[in-house]
């Protein structure tokens, strides 16, 4: 900051001096007082914003106290997220388990032609094509889990490193720089690659939910579907098990889904707030470095 004052300094200096210069170049019979005059009312007006930029003038180790707070705000976030990410996880497990299960129906109900038009969106037009659904179903809910648990150690080392930050007892610039940048960096990627899995995993609950709702409607009109799917779903069991099996899978998956989009849509809210939140502290993060060389080197 010193350095800054006497660049300010200089500044004033050169325009000091310019503007005496102009005063000799001013021709002789400009009257001399009105150019004193005008001469100091600018230094005067140097001089008060010399003293504002003095007392505006701030340390990196107080910079670092207000990106502390900033940190700790997001890490109560990031922390509140941890907590739901087990039941998240086990409502991916839960599909993954059920997904197999529903793929009897979706090969049964490609095989009745008078089902295939009443499919919802997105399954019309692909009553041959369920196994291929099933398929990228299992994908993308392992990718979900895998993202989960990336974000989970992600998010345990930014908490750790915000947790041992203490402005009681001094913090150092440096460290708040590199929690900066890890949330900036890896923290931020893995909570949006989470969001989006879940939000991925909530449109496959969606579209499973419907299709199996219309093939339960369809079935309960027409014997079609158990006429023509009966060596695929029957499996020694009578059609009334089977149906009732159905009806079972649809209120889980309904009551399942719907706790599931409850905690979905907080987790999305607190990302949408901390997103800006953690691009805002780039700005400090760059200040920190301007003041304390030992921050910009391990930059």
């Amino acid at each position: 900051m010193k350095l800054r004052t006497i660049f300010t300094a200089f500044v004033i200096t050169a325009s000091l001096t310019s503007s005496f210069a102009y005063a000799e170049t001013t021709p002789a019979d400009a009257p001399a007082t009105e150019t004193i005059a005008t001469l100091t009312k600018e230094n005067q007006e140097l001089q008060e914003k010399l003293k504002v930029l003095q007392q505006c003038s701030i340390t990196s180790s107080a910079l670092a106290v207000k990106t502390c707070a900033r940190l700790k705000e997001i890490a109560a976030d990031v922390r509140q997220q941890r907590q739901g990410m087990a039941d998240f996880e086990g409502y991916v497990k839960w599909m993954s388990n059920n997904i197999a299960g529903y793929n009897k129906y979706l090969a049964a109900g490609s095989a009745a032609a008078g089902f295939a038009k009443v499919l919802p969106i997105p399954y019309a037009g692909q009553a041959s094509g369920f196994a291929k659904f099933v398929s990228n179903a299992a994908i993308s809910l392992s990718n979900a889990s895998v993202s989960i648990n990336n974000y989970l150690g992600t998010s345990q080392r930014f908490i750790s490193g915000v947790d041992a930050l203490d402005p009681a007892k001094g913090v150092s610039p440096a460290k708040v720089s590199e929690l900066v940048r890890l949330a900036d960096g890896e923290l931020l990627k893995s909570m949006l690659e989470v969001q989006q899995r879940l939000a991925a995993t909530s449109e496959l609950s969606s579209s499973s939910l419907a299709f199996l709702e219309s093939i339960n409607h369809y079935i309960g009109s027409t014997d079609e579907y158990w006429a023509k799917t009966k060596s695929l779903v029957k499996s020694g069991e009578t059609d009334k098990k089977e149906k009732g099996f159905l009806a079972d899978s649809i209120t889980a998956l309904r009551n399942r889904a719907q706790g599931f989009n409850g905690r979905f849509k907080v987790f999305a809210d607190t990302v949408q707030k901390d997103t800006p939140l953690v691009k805002s502290l780039m700005a400090y993060e760059e200040l920190m470095r301007d003041l304390e060389p030992k921050v910009a080197k391990a930059k």
